[in-house]
């Protein structure tokens, strides 16, 4: 059998995704939760739920780095890329302390994945060690699973509604996010990007980082003349 230590996935990930730089707005219970599942307490089983760019990824990345701190083992799978992985990159994974899968979702309606899950799940749950943190677009039932056993294990353990952001909220998320880069984002610019582009963080944080950069080259503040310049807008 493979040992934990062979079990480290080859993801690199992000070194900004933490807790410290993720805005909570209404979602504070289920950071707790995961926080504590980093370290080991609470429920041994979390499902969370939530539309794409509403911070799913950021959550567990977050979660995984906890764990990491502390030189503990967690593994991150994007069940999203599972037409690049393999089935058995589950095998022995129920020995880790920390086992975070995203975007359920993406192999519903997949037999080898499903049953690979639905397997991995059950010695998971025979082990009695460690936490497994799974994450979807909808809640288990919802997801168009073709096993019944695999959307009812995933019934049984404590789920979370990941709650998005309002527009204020997500100003917020940007102030944060530019604070902790080491700039300042003015509220007027702020609401400028929300109003010209879409919605959803990923894009944003995204397009505050190119702006950041784009300011630090060329030494000039952000504003909104400066915002349309560089985006074209």
């Amino acid at each position: 059998m493979k040992q934990p230590a062979q079990l480290s996935l080859a993801v690199q990930l992000p070194d900004d995704e933490t807790f410290v730089s993720f805005y909570p707005g209404n979602n504070a219970h289920l950071i707790t939760a995961l926080k504590n599942a980093a370290i080991g307490q609470g429920a041994p089983f979390l499902y969370f739920w939530g539309a794409k760019g509403s911070g799913r990824s950021h959550l567990l990345h977050a979660t995984c780095a906890e764990v990491n701190a502390r030189d503990a083992a967690a593994a991150y799978l994007s069940l999203d890329q599972f037409e690049q992985l393999d089935p058995s990159m589950l095998d022995a994974m129920e020995s880790l302390p920390l086992v975070c899968l995203d975007s359920l979702e993406a192999i519903a309606g997949n037999t080898l994945w499903e049953r690979a899950l639905f397997d991995f799940y059950n010695r998971w749950q025979e082990k009695g060690e460690g936490t497994l943190v799974v994450t979807g677009c909808s809640a288990p039932r919802k997801l168009g699973l073709q096993l019944p056993d695999l959307a009812s294990r995933l019934d049984w353990g404590v789920s979370f509604q990941l709650q998005e952001l309002d527009d204020e909220g997500k100003l917020s998320a940007l102030q944060l996010r530019a604070e902790l880069r080491g700039f300042k984002l003015p509220i007027d610019v702020g609401r400028f990007l929300l109003n010209r582009l879409s919605r959803d963080m990923r894009t944003l944080l995204s397009t505050l980082n190119r702006l950041d950069n784009a300011s630090f080259s060329a030494k000039r503040k952000l504003t909104i003349p400066f915002v349309k310049e560089i985006l074209a807008l």
